[in-house]
């Protein structure tokens, strides 16, 4: 059972490292589900929150966020929406994948919702998953993961050599 975890300081570069991993990944060859953020969605509020995923590995695009109206201070994650998005990834490449990436262990995961599930059960059909959390969700993943996950450094080149290591140390056995 192998979970690698990237949690970069910088605002956004955990995305950013998973996303671009994800595309480095399918380059060479190695089959991927699960989702991460869609790099070149403009977001249409000032704090950023307003989300695109992919789901790995060739789609759909899903809005994982809503619009709450001006001045709302509430989080526009769009439960819906990443139900879709759960879905997607369940009934599409998983069983196939020779990684599972989630683009953040977020508030529906650490209220046992979200992609949970699908984190174990990728992990019981032996394919590592890689994720990104981050500070507010690292307490609640820890246990969640107990104990069984690595922290990878914030560098494309450390998180896609674990992965491809893995990948590797998978198809050997």
């Amino acid at each position: 059972m192998k979970i690698g975890v990237v949690s970069a300081p910088e605002r956004g570069e955990t995305d950013r490292l998973l996303s671009k991993t994800a595309q480095a990944l399918e380059t060479a060859g190695v089959r991927t589900s699960g989702i991460v953020k869609v790099l070149e969605h403009v977001s249409e509020f000032e704090n950023g929150c307003d989300m695109k995923v992919r789901v790995l590995p060739a789609g759909p695009v899903i809005k994982i966020t809503q619009s709450l109206g001006q001045g709302s201070g509430a989080c526009r994650l769009d439960p819906g929406a990443i139900a879709e998005s759960v879905a997607q990834v369940e009934n599409g490449a998983l069983h196939e994948a020779q990684i599972f990436i989630l683009n953040k262990f977020g508030p529906e995961e650490v209220a046992g919702r979200g992609f949970r599930n699908v984190i174990g059960e990728a992990l019981e059909l032996g394919i590592p998953v890689l994720v990104g959390v981050g500070p507010a969700s690292r307490a609640e993943f820890d246990t969640f993961a107990g104990g069984f996950a690595e922290t990878l450094p914030a560098e494309a080149d450390a998180i896609r050599d674990w992965c491809l290591n893995t990948v590797q140390e998978n198809a050997e056995r």
